[in-house]
């Protein structure tokens, strides 16, 4: 497939990539975001390179044991017959010491072109090889290795490749130490750090993500000259940067020449989180978009298009869930009835058990199964708070044999099931703390109807009671039990006064919203739009 050379060439830089099950480079959204980027590229013929790790051991299996609490195993998998060894090998110096990055190329899944660079390597000290050892394993000195290793060694490993890049593309701060090496570059052939910095900042430009300032990683400044990411340049210099301590996503706002958040009421969130930061670059709205041939059932796009029977495609997608339920965990879903599908990384404002917050309510309708809920997700391998919230679910689906199903380890092959064969999407965060969530268009795309907070991408989708509901009116407070208890109570009004009988009563105007949902989204959020905006609003300005 030819590429338009005329275009600006990308390199586009993140530590996690969701190209297949098979492949566990990716921990949650943000890698299935630069999963679809990359087959997108590869679909629509644009001349954009994935920069990652090859990592050793991937992200964690998260698994439940008996006593229902989470708990997590590492494996070591063999990548090699996917990648193809280029030949070339660079080094990053870390900790004084001379660390050597195996650079492999990989071309399947899609045939999206993505390098990996990999410390795992033959005469490396066993310490420096376990730097590509588990995605987001560590923190502290081993995520800076981590980091240089994409960063530093990313651009890097473009040169010894010759391949000529006209803009770096940092997704989430991971990768600013990219930035770092082209400063390095010019710094080396006499530029001045402020002739280096402004130079190098009209070639990047850089995706932000998480909407929770806390959640946007610093780190002392002491510790990165430790460690060498410095590439030479003074503490003062780094506090001009990302301040002190230093922080990553400060630093890759006043790198690039442009940024990006991933919906428009992120934008809003974005902006007014960083407002204070002196010299940043502008933050666009560009919403996220998923790869459709990857999630999307086409026979559901072509029903729709079609005027078809979409209750008949979508009950052969249901029945595959309600098997593929009962396979893994031993429940028996009935497919007649709603099924309810959420899965998102478990962390306190995701709000997992808020359908659960009125006992009186939802108890009968759990025990006579006339709604069913199927949840999964991961927490991360350190956060005990995330993995007790998971172990809530657990003790749920304990309680609710039959209408409450957890699965364990969630992975693309989980989300792709649950996206297709439920009958309801819910998503229920404290706004406006969800940065996009793409699930919810695969879901939508597969004529699975939405019932979802004014969050993330919903406020640009939504047509209530059209293509899916909306409830909480966009509401926001302060005071998190103010706030939870507003939409609890506008999820059970939405839950028990439109979803429930449009579902058994109403199934004429059920198909209806299933075929807008599909109608409404299958296009304006597909990749090639974001693609066709990054292109427009990022990379050619």
């Amino acid at each position: 497939m030819a590429t338009n050379t005329s275009l600006p060439r990308v390199a586009y830089f993140c530590m996690e990539y969701g190209l297949d099950t098979s492949f566990k480079a990716y921990a949650g959204g943000l890698g299935i975001l630069a999963g679809d980027y990359l087959k997108g590229a590869h679909d629509h013929q644009y001349p954009i390179v994935g920069i990652g790790i090859k990592w050793k051991q991937g992200y964690t299996d998260q698994l439940i044991g008996e006593d229902g609490q989470p708990y997590d195993t590492y494996h070591n998998y063999d990548y090699e017959q996917l990648l193809e060894d280029t030949g070339v090998v660079v080094s990053v110096e870390i900790r004084r010491r001379e660390v050597r990055c195996k650079v492999w190329k990989m071309t399947c899944f899609g045939n999206a072109t993505l390098y990996l660079l990999d410390t795992d390597i033959e005469g490396q000290q066993e310490a420096d090889g376990w730097i590509s050892g588990q995605l987001y394993g560590w923190f502290g000195e081993e995520r800076i290795a981590q980091e240089m290793v994409l960063g530093i060694g990313g651009v890097r490993a473009l040169r010894a490749l010759g391949l000529d890049i006209d803009v770096y593309h940092f997704n989430e701060g991971h990768a600013l130490f990219a930035g770092f090496e082209l400063m390095r570059e010019k710094m080396e052939k006499g530029h001045s750090f402020d002739d280096a910095w402004a130079a190098s900042r009209k070639q990047i430009v850089f995706t932000t993500h998480t909407p929770v300032v806390q959640g946007n990683e610093s780190h002392p400044i002491d510790r990165l000259l430790y460690m060498g990411a410095n590439l030479n340049m003074s503490a003062a210099q780094l506090k001009k940067l990302g301040g002190d301590p230093f922080n990553m996503t400060v630093g890759a706002l006043r790198l690039s020449r442009m940024s990006n958040a991933v919906a428009q009421l992120h934008g809003v969130t974005a902006n007014e989180m960083w407002k204070k930061v002196k010299g940043r670059s502008k933050i666009v709205a560009i919403t996220n978009a998923i790869h459709r041939p990857t999630w999307v059932d086409p026979a559901m796009i072509q029903t729709a298009e079609a005027g078809g029977d979409l209750w008949q495609a979508h009950m052969r997608n249901k029945q595959q869930l309600v098997e593929f339920v009962k396979s893994r965990t031993g429940a028996q879903l009935n497919p007649e009835n709603l099924i309810i599908g959420f899965s998102r990384r478990a962390v306190p404002y995701k709000r997992s058990d808020l359908i659960f917050s009125k006992p009186d309510i939802i108890d009968p309708l759990l025990r006579e199964q006339k709604v069913q809920v199927v949840f999964s997700g991961r927490a991360h391998p350190l956060d005990d708070t995330g993995k007790g919230i998971a172990a809530n679910l657990v003790a749920m689906a304990r309680r609710y044999p039959n209408s409450v199903v957890f699965l364990e380890n969630y992975d693309m092959t989980i989300g792709a099931q649950l996206t297709r064969g439920s009958d309801v999407w819910l998503n229920n965060p404290r706004r406006p703390k969800e940065a996009s969530g793409t699930s919810g268009m695969k879901a939508s795309m597969n004529g699975v109807l939405n019932v979802s907070i004014l969050d993330g991408w919903w406020p640009e989708a939504c047509q209530h009671g059209v293509n899916g509901w909306q409830f909480g009116d966009a509401f926001e407070h302060p005071d998190e039990t103010i706030h939870d208890a507003h939409d609890r109570d506008a999820l059970y009004n939405c839950l028990l006064n439109e979803v429930l009988p449009t579902y058994y009563d109403n199934r004429p105007k059920w198909t209806e919203m299933m075929r807008q949902s599909i109608l409404s989204t299958k296009d304006y959020f597909a990749v090639k739009r974001m693609l066709e905006e990054y292109y427009e609003l990022l990379y050619t300005t």
